[in-house]
């Protein structure tokens, strides 16, 4: 049984505990911060046991819309008179929308999921928000990573704290991938961490000028003999950190894509996700984010563009796992921090709302719409109320999907929604 960090286990009789190294620097120098993450994660892992590769190989991938996603202009409820009374720049005229049902339609610029839906591979859940929903961006979006709603004070993501749970003994730092600049909340259990990079073929070691012998040292040859056995470990961290950086370099840039994808950043994005995907790595969450969705003047112009970027970008994504015959292991989230009001402002945009829809991808979901649309003639403080707790689904994708525990995640008292077939 592994020991976790602040256990008095000692290394080799060297009087000197491998993780102190990590804290207080290699060598006794302070030189640590010479390190990427990755260094810190890999040294973590190398100072317990090696660890038992899971035996699951479903993957999750979750795509944050980041700045409050306006769900009336997503999902439209086009016989709904009331919507047309609240929205005059930004409404979608009902003879262009994408009809579902009877009363609601897809954005026109959703033309490529609409065909996802009809597939069987799209799920709408309606109506998700939490109680007392919070209008600020990062107190909202902090509700959403926790999967609590406390926010950060539970102390580490949903996702973070799944792997916790259901890879106690699995160290690779692989298991959850970030490709962004700022690594979610959501990520970050209290064990585990994410790997996280912008450009695969950017993810290397730059440090400055005079920290690099120290690194050409732990990546040269051999540490000489009468080296401590501590110093060995720091080279096998570093000559193992590189191992793993390079690795995902080359299987980016090995794995061609097998369908087309539009040149928008989030399609580089995903098409970077299913090559990792289709070159085996044992990756379990990746998490990917399309921003830009804090419209509060001219809405209109922005908010088409950004359907376009999702839909299309979400379509080649899936089209390529079919093709690359990964596509019953993968799992997609997309969720925003909130929905905008519903009433329009005066700049031809919306505000900080609340309720706004979900969705799932995937050849595993039940498709459709779950859970009943808002009712526009029911507000509060102007905005539309929950219908659906966003917990819920994140139960049935930590139960049905991941094979975790939701109660130790979100808690007790959540109904876990019936989403996957």
């Amino acid at each position: 049984m592994r020991n976790r960090p602040g256990s008095s286990e000692l290394d080799g009789g060297a009087g000197v505990d491998r993780r102190e190294i990590l804290k207080r620097g290699v060598f006794g120098l302070g030189v640590a911060a010479a390190f990427p993450a990755l260094f810190t994660r890999t040294a973590s892992a190398l100072a317990r046991p090696a660890a038992r590769r899971a035996t699951t190989d479903r993957i999750l991938v979750v795509l944050q819309l980041s700045g409050g996603n306006d769900g009336l202009s997503t999902v439209v409820p086009f016989e709904d008179d009331a919507y047309y009374r609240a929205r005059k720049s930004t409404a979608i005229a009902k003879k262009d929308v994408i009809r579902v049902t009877e009363t609601l339609g897809l954005h026109p610029h959703l033309g490529p999921l609409a065909h996802l839906l009809e597939e069987g591979r799209m799920a709408v859940v309606q109506g998700t928000s939490y109680p007392n929903p919070n209008r600020s961006h990062f107190k909202s979006m902090d509700i959403w990573h926790a999967g609590d709603l406390s926010g950060r004070r539970v102390g580490a993501g949903w996702l973070g704290r799944c792997i916790d749970a259901s890879h106690r003994d699995d160290d690779d730092p692989r298991l959850m991938i970030h490709v962004g600049r700022s690594v979610p909340f959501s990520l970050l259990g209290h064990w585990h961490r994410p790997v996280s990079f912008t450009l695969p073929q950017n993810y290397r070691w730059e440090g400055e000028e005079d920290e690099r012998p120290v690194f050409q040292r732990l990546n040269g040859a051999a540490v000489d003999g009468e080296a401590s056995d501590n110093a060995a470990f720091v080279h096998q961290v570093a000559a193992d950190a590189r191992a793993s950086s390079e690795q995902i370099r080359e299987i980016v840039a090995s794995t061609k894509s097998l369908v087309s994808y539009p040149s928008s950043g989030l399609a580089r994005d995903l098409r970077n996700v299913s090559a990792l995907i289709r070159g085996g790595l044992p990756t379990r969450v990746y998490h990917v984010a399309l921003g830009g969705f804090d419209t509060h003047t001219n809405q209109r112009q922005r908010h088409d563009s950004l359907m376009t970027q999702l839909a299309e970008a979400v379509a080649s994504f899936q089209a390529d796992l079919v093709a690359g015959e990964v596509a019953d292991r993968v799992v997609m989230l997309a969720f925003s921090e909130f929905g905008r009001r519903v009433q329009e402002n005066a700049s031809g945009g919306t505000d900080h709302g609340a309720a706004g829809p979900m969705f799932l991808f995937g050849t595993q979901i039940r498709p459709g719409l779950h859970g009943p649309h808002p009712d526009l003639l029911d507000l509060e403080r102007g905005d539309l109320k929950m219908t659906t707790d966003f917990r819920s689904a994140y139960a049935a994708v930590i139960e049905d999907w991941l094979g975790g525990k939701a109660s130790a995640i979100v808690g007790g008292g959540i109904e876990k929604l019936a989403l996957f077939s």
